[in-house]
């Protein structure tokens, strides 16, 4: 194994205030315990607050500002934030109209998080995203993973957050983006978590793993290696086969990195499901490529799709402000 890491046990807490340090404009660093946290409290908002295992950066800490979330807990590599971690984000951050946590469907964080949820002395809600297509239950948990698709429930609940809209609303709105949204992933290496120090699973050189978890859990099949156009339509079929979307229905299409994949690959599959999008009828009005829930360093990427609407496309292009997501600030 070869990365740049001084001692493995200081890994988070070093690339944390690394971080911190890097956006102190956006986002303050609590430790012990660790969240992130916005550097300017708001008033009069529902708190929208998030978390996971770290390695998917820059979920979940990247999006911590203007627009997205108010606060994100890190557990540790792969691993679920405690309940103390989301409880004193939470009580830091709460400004008089409640909580809203938003969980990917992972089994230790949505324990943890509705540990800490009953443990609140406010109002609370939460929206668990459930995006994966490839299966529907794996080795971490009962019913579909949270995948890419953390990323557009976030943004779009954190916009509506910022109008001062009820807590209600904005749990209302997260589950029926969750509902619109699909994803799937495919993996050409696994990743290497630093602790375990090798591979969590092994791939042949010529082969890949279609429908991965972004924690390297398994997918639908391993199979050979095929050109980027025939990879994408197995991706874009299931997507499609999930969602049932009608002819012309305007979409966002976000083509996602796991964090080894160079973004020229990643535009080139852009390119191959833009066109399959296009012939099934689709008017893809909002696009977005890059790593944004990563696997560490997997070679690999997703592809996400979400129906749009007047609302959830006003809600994507309002002003959003935080390390790895900007515009119209």
């Amino acid at each position: 194994m070869k990365k740049f890491i001084n001692a493995v046990d200081d890994l988070l807490a070093e690339s944390l205030a690394g971080f911190a340090a890097a956006h102190s404009d956006l986002v303050r660093l609590h430790l012990d315990p660790n969240y992130l946290r916005r550097s300017q409290k708001t008033q009069d908002k529902v708190a929208v607050i998030s978390g996971g295992g770290s390695g998917h950066e820059p979920l979940h800490g990247g999006f911590v500002g203007y627009g997205m979330l108010d606060a994100a807990c890190p557990g540790q590599v792969f691993t679920s934030p405690t309940p103390d971690q989301m409880l004193a984000a939470a009580e830091a951050m709460e400004a008089g109209r409640g909580v809203l946590f938003i969980v990917k469907n992972y089994a230790g964080d949505v324990m943890n998080f509705q540990m800490a949820a009953e443990l609140l002395p406010f109002p609370n809600e939460t929206v668990l995203v459930s995006d994966d297509v490839a299966v529907e239950n794996s080795t971490h948990t009962a019913g579909r993973r949270g995948v890419a698709g953390t990323v557009i429930v976030e943004r779009m609940v954190g916009s509506l957050a910022e109008t001062g809209a009820d807590l209600a609303a904005c749990k209302a709105l997260g589950d029926r983006v969750n509902r619109r949204t699909a994803s799937m992933g495919v993996a050409l290496t696994s990743c290497t978590v630093p602790a375990v120090g090798r591979p969590t699973f092994d791939l042949g050189e010529n082969e890949l793993e279609m429908g991965v978890g972004i924690h390297g859990e398994p997918g639908r099949r391993r199979e050979p290696v095929r050109p980027a156009d025939a990879i994408v339509a197995d991706l874009v079929a299931a997507i499609l086969d999930d969602l049932k979307p009608a002819r012309g229905s305007e979409v966002l299409l976000l083509v996602n990195g796991f964090g080894g994949t160079p973004l020229m690959e990643l535009y080139l599959l852009y390119n191959s499901a833009a066109r399959l999008l296009h012939r099934q009828g689709l008017t893809i009005s909002r696009s977005l490529v890059g790593n944004y829930t990563t696997s560490l360093d997997m070679a690999g990427a997703s592809l996400t799709v979400c129906l749009l609407d007047e609302e959830l496309r006003r809600h994507w292009d309002a002003p959003v402000h935080t390390p790895a997501l900007r515009w119209g600030r």
